[in-house]
C-alpha cells in the first residue's frame, strides 16, 4: 500500500478522500456497496504500473468523505456531478471510469449526464440495459410481494422517518459484511432466518454465518472495511437506494443510450447477472451501447469480482484502456 496516497480534495460541494497512484491518463475507479476505495486496492497500482492515473474513491456517504444524511442528497445526478469534480480537480477535460456493483450505476448515469467528460465506460457486475419501463420500486414490489427483498428493505422507514436497515448494520457492521464478502463456494452456517416474508425479521440472519472466510480477504482486509463502517455508519450507502424512483424519474429527458465505448466484466456466478451468458449479456446492451466491447465473464468468480480475481480484472481494465 506505500505506493498509494491520499488526498482530500472538495468535490461539488462535498468533501472527497481519493486513493490514488500513478502518471497518465486518468482513471476513476467507482466502488459500489457496501464497499470503500479499498475494494480497489489490486487495482490502483497495477493501473498506475501500466502508465495510468488510477483514483479510488471514497464516494458520498463512504469512509473519509462526506455522508450527507438526507437521502435525496445521493440522486444519480449528485454521484455524477461528484466524479466530474474529481476529473476538474485533476485539471484534465476527460476521464475513463470503471465501476462496480452501485459503482456501476454510477458510470453508466454519469456517461449520460456528462458525455462529454467520459472517454470510456467500464461497468462491473450491473449490466447497463437503459431505462426501466416503470418506476423500478413498483416492478420490485410486483415480484417479491411480501417476501424480503434487500433493495426494497432499503426504501423502508420506522415511525421516526429513519431507515430500518442502517438501523439493523449499524449495529453489528462485521456481522453483515463478513457475510456479504464471500464467495459462491464459501461455506456458512444455516441461515437464522429462512422464512422468506419481510415480517419476519431483518437482512443479516437471513445470510448463513460465513464459517470460513475466502482466500481473498484476509482478517485484515475484513477489519479495514468494518472500520470504515464503524466510522462512517450505513445511512449514506443505503440513500442510494432510496432513489431508484427519483433516478428514474430525473432521467425521462436523457437520451438513454451511451455512446463512448463500453465494456463489462462480472464473474460468472455473481448473482446479479442471474446466469446470463455473454451472449445475453451482449443482447441486452448493445441496443443501448454504440461501442460496447468485450463482455469478460470470470469463470467460477461470485460478486466481489476485483478482489475475488484480481490478475483478470486488470488484465480485462488494461485490455479495455488501451483499446479507447
Amino acid at each position: 500500500m506505500t505506493d498509494i496516497k491520499f488526498t482530500q480534495i472538495e468535490s461539488n460541494g462535498i468533501n472527497m478522500r481519493l486513493a490514488h497512484a500513478g502518471e497518465g491518463p486518468l482513471v476513476l475507479l467507482i466502488h459500489g456497496w457496501p464497499e470503500s476505495w479499498y475494494s480497489w486496492r489490486h487495482q490502483i497500482t497495477a493501473l498506475a504500473d501500466a502508465g495510468y492515473h488510477a483514483v479510488a474513491p471514497d464516494m458520498r456517504g463512504y469512509g473519509g468523505t462526506s455522508a450527507p444524511a438526507e437521502p435525496e442528497a445521493y440522486r444519480a445526478d449528485h454521484l455524477a456531478k461528484d466524479v466530474v469534480g474529481i476529473i476538474d480537480h485533476f485539471d484534465q477535460e476527460t476521464a475513463t471510469i470503471v465501476g462496480h456493483d452501485w459503482g456501476s450505476m454510477v458510470v453508466w448515469y454519469t456517461a449520460l449526464f456528462h458525455p462529454d467528460r467520459i472517454n470510456g465506460v467500464m461497468g462491473m457486475s450491473v449490466p447497463y440495459g437503459g431505462r426501466a419501463k416503470q418506476e423500478p420500486l413498483d416492478s420490485f414490489k410486483a415480484a417479491f410481494g411480501d417476501n424480503f427483498f434487500y433493495i426494497l428493505y432499503h426504501n423502508e422507514l420506522d415511525q421516526n422517518m429513519l431507515g430500518v436497515a442502517e438501523a439493523e448494520y449499524d449495529q453489528d457492521p462485521k456481522g453483515l459484511l463478513s457475510r456479504l464478502y464471500a464467495s459462491p463456494d464459501s461455506p456458512r452456517a444455516p441461515a437464522l432466518i429462512t422464512d422468506p416474508k419481510r415480517r419476519a425479521g431483518g437482512w443479516i440472519d437471513r445470510l448463513g454465518e460465513v464459517l470460513e472466510q475466502p482466500a481473498w480477504l484476509s482478517d485484515e482486509d475484513l477489519a479495514y472495511f468494518v472500520n470504515e463502517f464503524t466510522g462512517s455508519g450505513f445511512r449514506g450507502g443505503v440513500n442510494y437506494y432510496r432513489n431508484f424512483d427519483t433516478n428514474w424519474t430525473i432521467t425521462e429527458t436523457l437520451d438513454p443510450v451511451i455512446a463512448m465505448p463500453s465494456a463489462f466484466v462480472s464473474g460468472s456466478q455473481d448473482v446479479v447477472i442471474q446466469g446470463a451468458d455473454t451472449a445475453a449479456l451482449n443482447a441486452m446492451m448493445s441496443p443501448v451501447m454504440k461501442q460496447l466491447g468485450d463482455i469478460t465473464l470470470i469463470e467460477g468468480m461470485g460478486h466481489w469480482i476485483q478482489q475475488e480475481a484480481p490478475a483478470e480484472t486488470n488484465a480485462a481494465i488494461i485490455k479495455f484502456l488501451k483499446s479507447i
